[in-house]
């Protein structure tokens, strides 16, 4: 009965050459893994347009492959601290469609941005 056993064994368990041949291959698409993960993080510093036409191309199982959202934030997280100038930008004000600036506004009265859905 030993015996027996000891051959069922030998022939489950891997040979070296294939536990070599498996740890080369989970290497190389690790390496290839990260290799995508710094094209996305690179793509994501990009202006929105860049960054729009390279993931227009990315086909939808690959945005399963990385933390897009944890990505995202940190690409775009900004340089404003609390307390800080807020920058001066150029809207559209929905009445009219006019443009008025942040600072136009700021130099008559204070200004607080609300951003957000209220719906």
């Amino acid at each position: 009965m030993n015996a027996k056993m000891n051959r069922i064994w030998k022939n489950v368990a891997l040979k070296k050459s294939t536990k070599r041949w498996l740890g080369g291959s989970f290497a190389v698409l690790f390496c290839l893994w990260l290799c995508f993960l710094g094209y996305i993080d690179w793509a994501m510093h990009q202006a929105p347009e860049v960054f729009g036409q390279i993931m227009a191309k990315m086909p939808m199982p690959a945005y399963f492959l990385f933390p897009f959202e944890t990505m995202w934030l940190n690409a775009r997280k900004g340089t404003l601290a609390v307390g800080g100038e807020a920058p001066n930008v150029t809207v559209k004000k929905l009445e009219d469609k006019s443009t008025v600036t942040l600072a136009s506004l700021w130099a008559e009265k204070p200004v607080v941005l609300v951003f957000g859905s209220y719906t």
